[in-house]
């Protein structure tokens, strides 16, 4: 048996945003086979960010449009990403805390799983956050 493809940001955002004659329909595919179960692939969180990050700068969707267009890609059962209870619990941070980077949102939300309560940042977006503890160098 061999190892599950890794999928990239662009299939993602063609799937998303069908804006490719060519490449959209050929990406809602591949997702729909995952789906089925045909076949099972994997992704890294750094091409979820990257998707949040040009579907909210390049496309101009709202954080809900975002969250609500990519949760039900990302928990696909035959689709493997690392830390997921994180990422899906960061969106709805994202969506409820317009101060804070989809990022920001995921590092609080692994704070949490780790049992950390303190970060060490100059952003000030994370004092709006409960059960977490801002300090500066």
């Amino acid at each position: 048996m061999s190892n599950p493809p890794f999928v990239d940001t662009n299939i993602f955002l063609r799937h998303l945003t069908d804006d490719n004659p060519d490449h959209s329909p050929r990406a809602t595919s591949f997702f729909s086979r995952i789906q089925s179960g045909e076949i099972t692939a994997r992704t890294a969180n750094t091409v979820i960010f990257e998707t949040v990050f040009v579907c909210e700068s390049f496309y101009r969707l709202s954080r809900k449009q975002i969250r609500d267009a990519i949760l039900p890609i990302l928990t696909l059962e035959n689709l493997i990403i690392p830390e997921l209870r994180q990422i899906v619990a960061a969106f709805d941070l994202y969506v409820a805390h317009s101060a804070l980077s989809f990022a920001d949102c995921y590092h609080a939300e692994l704070m949490k799983h780790l049992d950390l309560t303190e970060i060490v940042s100059f952003d000030r977006g994370f004092d709006r956050l409960p059960n977490i503890a801002r300090i500066e160098p």
